[in-house]
């Protein structure tokens, strides 16, 4: 790879070839997982199989999701520093539509498909007789759930394409060559990132965790299942920032980034890390504490308590570890988070750690007996892995790495902490 720093990204061979591995690993492994679970089996067979397809689409969806709430967050404060490498955090973003489309097709075949055993409540049989899913049917109904579900994905999309587009308009000097041009650049980029992020609230902040996660426990709730699984991928994105970030940096690009810049993502992984923490102990406090079946049942499942073990027990403090632990010693010093090989170690473990997280979230309702062989959600998840590869590499090629006219681009520059 060229060592260079050009403006645009020239993908290596080597580059591609992983990323084409990589989903050529997760094709194999999903075609193994369905030959053994998915044909035509039980239905509980035949969940285990879309189950695993469930966690990573979801997973992976809401990763790079959290790269453009991260790019319209920091657009709505005004920030400058983040402009460095505005086009890898857009780059990732791109990946939605992709993972966007997957998911859908998952998620729908899920709902009006025959096999029930993940989400109960579209078998309308069943609900006519439960009460609770009864009770439940106006906002966990196919209808609802599709419109939902289509919805979301289109809106992130499309208002991830629009900002991207903003941002590409700066590499013609001519928009921003005027002070009058610079002001009306920064208001347009302020009201569409305004507009995801009232999109983003209304949707991984509220109502998508709920429909498209927590109603595999469907008679189980929790007020603060949403803003936990925001942390989780909100982290994990960031984790994604910044290894592209430190992949380019080490291959001669982005010449505007350094320590500096580094340092605060660092700031944010280790920042968010407690705060997904914090919403974890103060789910699991509460719901401890209050010692109501119709609540403990949900981690009795994952920890499982005096009355039965849990085959998931060691994959749930693992993960609280992983998550939590690491991140919290390892870059508790300034030095850590400036230096290229830490942050990249780190931010794997806490993508892979937040990956474990969604997969206690999803299979001990689907598989409450024993925990599945992992191996095959591993090779899907890494399946993913390649499509987020192919697809930023891609994107990366396509246009200047540095937004050299960006009304803010100075501010990156002299970025100081």
């Amino acid at each position: 790879m060229s060592t260079s720093t050009t403006e645009k990204f020239t993908p290596a061979k080597r580059y591609n070839t992983i990323a084409v591995a990589l989903m050529v690993v997760g094709v194999i492994a999903a075609i193994s997982l369905f030959m053994t679970t998915g044909g035509e089996g039980d239905h509980d067979n035949r969940a285990r199989f879309w189950a695993s397809l469930l966690q990573n689409s979801v997973y992976f969806l809401l990763v790079v999701n959290a790269a453009m709430f991260f790019m319209c967050a920091t657009t709505l404060a005004w920030g400058g520093w983040q402009i460095a490498f505005t086009r890898v955090t857009e780059a990732i973003a791109s990946c939605v539509p992709v993972i966007g489309v997957i998911a859908l097709v998952i998620l729908l075949a899920l709902c009006f498909g025959d096999h029930h055993t993940i989400y109960h409540w579209t078998d309308a049989e069943h609900v006519k007789h439960d009460p609770t899913l009864l009770h439940k049917s106006g906002f966990l109904s196919k209808g609802f759930f599709a419109t939902v579900t289509i919805l979301t994905i289109v809106l992130w999309s499309f208002l991830g394409w629009k900002m991207r587009q903003l941002s590409l308009k700066t590499d013609d000097g001519d928009i921003v060559s005027t002070v009058e041009k610079r002001k009306k650049f920064v208001w347009n980029n302020t009201v569409m990132a305004a507009l995801y992020i009232v999109v983003f609230a209304l949707t991984v902040m509220s109502s998508i965790p709920w429909l498209w996660l927590m109603s595999i426990d469907a008679h189980w709730y929790s007020t603060m299942y949403s803003w936990y699984n925001f942390a989780s991928t909100f982290v994990a994105g960031l984790s994604l920032i910044a290894l592209y970030v430190v992949f380019l940096k080490n291959n001669g690009y982005l010449p505007m980034v350094n320590k500096e810049h580094l340092h605060d993502l660092g700031k944010f992984i280790f920042a968010f890390s407690i705060f997904w923490t914090y919403l974890w102990f103060s789910q699991f406090m509460l719901i401890w504490y209050s010692n109501q079946p119709e609540e403990t049942i949900y981690f009795v499942n994952r920890i499982g308590n005096s009355a039965r073990q849990s085959p998931y027990s060691a994959i749930f403090w693992i993960m609280l570890t992983i998550n939590f632990v690491a991140p919290l010693l390892i870059f508790m010093s300034r030095d850590s988070k400036r230096n290229y090989t830490v942050v990249t170690i780190v931010s794997v473990i806490v993508l892979f750690g937040h990956w474990l997280d969604y997969f206690q979230m999803v299979f001990p309702a689907v598989s409450p007996d024993k925990v599945p062989m992992i191996l095959f959600d591993m090779g899907i998840g890494l399946g993913f892995v390649g499509i987020i590869m192919f697809v930023t590499g891609k994107t990366l090629s396509k246009h200047s790495l540095t937004a050299r006219n960006h009304p803010f681009v100075k501010e990156a520059v002299v970025h100081h902490t």
